[in-house]
């Protein structure tokens, strides 16, 4: 029986697909079933309109970090059709994001890392064919490159510990400035709205308060040569 914070992903291959609802129609039914019953709440849906042979998953990475920001679990419909491909699971695997699918949930984290494996396997593999490659270039008189230093290998200590922290901060303001855009886009602009938009979602600020307008412009201007 499902409980907590869910977010949905569904994937639908072509644009007349996602404009019909061929198909989404039976994912979004998939997991409704999946929901019913228990103390549950769907606090987003996100639909990718994309070929299988595409690797970019926009709508997947705004759903994953909404999950991060918000602590909910990601629901799919089905694993089987996802299980194929290897963009998902790298992405998935990448994250801190709980997993389940809707038509085999009981199997998620045992399913999704041994698929993982198997991609990290083949990932290996390509590295190490890729070495090969300029070991054998190099052995023919090939120049590769230049020598770069490593001084960020060398920093040790509390200079590393804060360092880390930094960019763990960093990151996450990242993640809200995205959110914050995406609310942006539906037409809502002030500072105040933005806040109570990120509030209602159940974005947390660092510190796992509520947002203010004061605390929105500080991520905004954090962020504004950051990337968005």
């Amino acid at each position: 029986m499902a409980d907590g914070k869910h977010i949905a992903y569904y994937r639908v291959s072509t644009a007349k697909q996602g404009r019909s609802g061929l198909g989404l129609d039976a994912q979004r039914k998939g997991v409704s079933d999946y929901l019913n019953g228990g103390s549950w709440e769907l606090a987003g849906e996100f639909v990718e309109v994309e070929s299988g042979k595409n690797d970019d998953r926009p709508q997947l990475l705004e759903a994953l970090n909404l999950c991060e920001l918000t602590g909910a679990k990601l629901v799919v419909a089905k694993l089987d059709r996802l299980s194929r491909n290897v963009a998902f699971l790298a992405t998935l695997q990448d994250s801190d994001v709980q997993f389940v699918a809707a038509d085999m949930p009981e199997a998620n984290e045992l399913t999704v890392h041994i698929m993982a494996a198997v991609a990290q396997a083949e990932r290996k593999a390509i590295s190490r064919r890729t070495k090969d490659a300029l070991a054998a270039a190099k052995a023919r008189g090939v120049r590769l490159g230049g020598a770069r230093g490593n001084q960020s290998d060398l920093r040790k200590g509390p200079n590393a510990s804060a360092s880390s922290r930094a960019k763990t901060s960093q990151d996450r303001a990242v993640k809200v400035r995205r959110r914050i855009d995406a609310i942006r886009a539906t037409g809502v602009q002030s500072l105040r709205e933005i806040a109570r938009a990120l509030n209602d979602a159940g974005v947390t600020t660092p510190r796992g308060g509520e947002w203010q307008a004061a605390q929105v412009k500080r991520v905004i201007d954090a962020t504004e040569n950051a990337g968005g």
